[in-house]
């Protein structure tokens, strides 16, 4: 059977491995699986002859008897931009799909240590035939209860590492690192800080690495004391900021790991008496709508959010069809946009 989640079930061979015994495409596989009648005779023999002895078990849709061509989005909140942008991105895809989707703010509730039947109960009633997740994460009752229920999942932009066989798409972002120090080493800047979200965050950790490799791959020293860690919010950075601009050797430029970020950072070099770019470079991630009305203008990392929830929403639809994607991540090409927030350092 095919896993969408974490918990084991039986294992058995994907569609991928049916279509190379077969010798024929994933689509192809996929459309004799699934009844269409667009296939050649000589085809569909081979196919249904790998996947009885292969041993492929047709699993059908979650609750296909009452599917309604819906699919579920769960996200944190509907009050961001960040929300917005994957709205965006899943109502796209889901149209060129044929679906709709039912938008959900909030994790399902857990009640002694199991979620809340209500919400599965919702699911159920409306045929909805699988759900993307853009959470700050879920716990394992939770992963458990999804396995249990056999409902096809995807995670967008994951906070934490998931259970191993989850399915999962985000951004590039060990390469958005990179890329940020690059451009702030190219302008001249040497002594680079990075003010980070939690390090148990896989964004962040993965990020401060890239920062960490531009500066050894240019030859320089690496200081620990510029390596700051904050929550998300701009309260947190803005103090990090401040402890960096009270150091005998305060640098002359910033990475931070989140656009929402970069606007405490900006609260705290104005606070100094100071300003961006003239004395201190700031460089962003994200790209949110935010970048572009702050004053000056953010540079920063783009992460393609619209496109990492449409790249869900289509693996998503595989899954739901009986097929498993060959690799549990995608993550998608990130590159900075430069606008009006650094500039070389002064002499």
């Amino acid at each position: 059977m095919v896993r969408t989640g974490s918990a084991s079930v039986a294992a058995g061979p994907t569609l991928a491995v049916v279509a190379r015994e077969a010798g024929v495409s994933v689509p192809t596989a996929s459309k004799v699986v699934n009844g269409r009648e667009d296939v050649a005779p000589e085809t569909r023999r081979r196919v249904t002859e790998a996947l009885d002895r292969l041993g492929y078990v047709r699993r059908p849709r979650f609750d296909a008897a009452k599917s309604s061509g819906l699919v579920d989005l769960v996200v944190h909140s509907l009050e961001t931009s960040w929300s917005g942008a994957v709205l965006h991105g899943v109502e796209a895809a889901a149209h060129d799909a044929g679906l709709e989707v039912v938008v959900s703010a909030g994790l399902p509730r857990i009640r002694a240590g199991r979620p809340d039947r209500g919400w599965m109960d919702k699911l159920t009633a409306r045929g909805s035939s699988g759900v993307l997740f853009n959470l700050a994460e879920l716990s394992p009752p939770q992963y458990g209860w999804l396995d249990q229920h056999r409902i096809p999942y995807v995670l967008i932009d994951p906070v934490l590492e998931p259970p191993a066989g989850v399915v999962s798409v985000g951004a590039a972002n060990w390469q958005g690192g990179v890329t940020a120090t690059e451009h702030l080493l190219a302008l001249g800047h040497e002594r680079i800080a990075v003010v980070a979200g939690h390090q148990r965050r896989m964004c962040s950790s993965a990020r401060v690495a890239g920062y960490r490799s531009a500066l050894a791959s240019a030859g320089i020293r690496q200081r620990p004391e510029y390596v700051r860690h904050a929550g998300p919010d701009e309260s947190a950075a803005r103090r990090r900021t401040l402890e960096l601009l009270d150091l005998p050797e305060p640098p002359t430029a910033v990475f931070v790991c989140s656009d929402h970020m970069a606007l405490g950072v900006y609260e705290a070099v104005a606070e100094r008496g100071l300003r961006v770019p003239e004395d201190i470079s700031v460089v962003g991630f994200d790209d949110l709508p935010e970048a572009r009305w702050t004053t000056p203008a953010l540079t920063t990392v783009r992460q393609p959010l619209s496109e990492m929830a449409a790249t869900a929403l289509r693996l998503l639809v595989r899954m739901m069809d009986g097929d498993r994607p060959e690799s549990t991540r995608t993550e998608l090409s990130t590159r900075l946009v430069e606008r009006a927030s650094t500039a070389p350092p002064r002499d």
